[in-house]
């Protein structure tokens, strides 16, 4: 077994020089992009997670003409079901699998990176929202605020995409 191993540890390695050639790569081409300043101004959005966002969605500004088209092709726009008296609310299963595996790692790293974000994410938790509800409607958030920004060309403002509590007078 030690030989074995011993023998597969090159392979390894060398898969492992790839990958990080390859990382460096996507950043790289990505920060030349033009929207690519936009895409990382977002907290929890780095330049590989950005580059994935980037590539699923295109760089055609035209093909998502209002920001729920987006947000139902990541699959975090939940589905609305009433009839009758009855109304569910139910997660989209058709949806780009790998834009919407982007959601959780940008939702949680943004709970650091943003107050506002951690704001949103506990008012949702304290709610009733379950932890996997909390982080979707999170990155539905944000993906609303990325449609936003790319169609002005603005960068992300964290007191205008979570505007500080008001306090109310004593």
């Amino acid at each position: 077994m030690g030989r074995q191993l011993t023998a597969v540890l090159p392979q390894f390695d060398a898969a492992c020089a790839a990958v990080d050639e390859l990382a460096d790569a996507v950043t790289e081409q990505f920060q030349r992009h033009p929207d690519a300043s936009i895409i990382t101004s977002f907290p929890g959005l780095a330049a590989l997670s950005g580059a994935r966002i980037l590539a699923e969605t295109g760089d055609d500004r035209t093909r998502f003409t209002e920001a729920r088209h987006l947000e139902a092709y990541a699959g975090s726009a939940p589905i609305t079901r009433a009839s009758g008296r009855k109304t569910v609310v139910l997660h989209r299963n058709v949806k780009n699998n790998r834009l919407a595996a982007v959601g959780p790692i940008w939702a949680l790293s943004s709970l650091t990176a943003s107050p506002g974000a951690r704001r949103h994410f506990d008012t949702r938790r304290a709610a009733g929202d379950w932890n996997h509800q909390a982080q979707r409607h999170l990155f539905n958030k944000f993906l609303g605020q990325l449609h936003h920004c790319l169609q002005s060309r603005t960068r992300y403002d964290e007191h205008r995409a979570f505007p500080p509590p008001t306090t109310a007078p004593a």
